[in-house]
């Protein structure tokens, strides 16, 4: 195993734990960081060892998404299209490799959980949320499309209309509204969204492993079948938001923080 910067990961018997810290309140997901919690999804994805894991990111927030300063990131703009297009599956590819473990995967969640963070969460297999956690996607509000690939997975948590209003509308989720529509699993008074975490994969960790990943699996092809159809071009779509002006515009009020002007083109 390569040693990581931004990653810590933890085993105790058949649970492992896997939290991610940059140093900043916002524990925005960088491009480096993507890489290693990709990383460190797939040291678990077929462990036969392992029966949960658990993810957690920092104490103030889980993430507040896409680390739109990041340098690496910001090159990617100003790439060709090819190439961009490569470059661009970092995010998918983590999300991806989270839910292709073979062990039950439990998100934990404090403060916000914005964007990418909301893409990372989903494609573990259950989450908890402190109460005084938030559920943010403000993508549209950035001039830019939800990719990822969670548009499915939102749409499979918590059904159609409520994934538009999530990912379209950008409504903040809070975690009691989240829990009543199936967004997340269980929520805890603040600060203890890991340890329900980590009571839930000691349970997990009781079960016999092999059934229980074979109940994953067959969860996950049932709700999930159609998934690469419907989301196989949100990339793309994403590769094309961000030649717009709105794109441009989004962004920059962003950081200004003002109301962005947005035009359509």
């Amino acid at each position: 195993m390569s040693a990581m910067d931004l990653v810590r990961i933890q085993t105790d018997g058949r649970i492992a734990a896997v939290s991610f810290d940059t140093g900043a309140k916002a524990n925005a997901l960088s491009q480096k960081l993507m890489r290693e919690l990709t990383e460190a999804a797939r040291l678990f994805a077929g462990d036969p060892a392992i029966s949960a894991v658990i993810l957690t990111g920092r104490a103030e927030n889980f993430t507040m998404g896409a680390d739109l300063r990041d340098p690496e990131g910001v090159d990617v703009r100003r790439l060709g299209l090819a190439e961009r297009r490569v470059r661009l599956r970092t995010g998918p590819a983590m999300c991806e490799a989270w839910e292709a473990v073979d062990a039950l995967t439990i998100c934990a969640i404090e403060g916000w959980c914005v964007g990418g963070g909301a893409a990372l969460a989903v494609s573990c297999d259950l989450r908890v949320a402190s109460e005084a956690s938030t559920i943010y996607v403000p993508e549209v509000e950035r001039g830019m499309n939800m990719s990822w690939g969670s548009i499915p997975r939102f749409v499979a948590h918590v059904g159609p209309a409520r994934a538009k209003r999530i990912a379209g509308l950008c409504e903040k989720v809070s975690a009691q509204t989240a829990l009543g529509w199936g967004l997340v699993d269980h929520i805890t008074p603040p600060g203890g969204a890991l340890a329900k975490a980590r009571e839930i994969a000691e349970a997990a960790a009781k079960l016999p492993p092999t059934p229980l990943k074979m109940v994953k699996q067959d969860v996950n092809v049932a709700a999930l079948a159609l998934a690469k159809a419907t989301a196989h071009r949100d990339l793309e779509a994403f590769a094309l938001m961000q030649q717009t002006d709105d794109f441009r515009e989004g962004v920059k009020a962003f950081f200004e923080k003002r109301d962005p002007d947005f035009t359509g083109d």
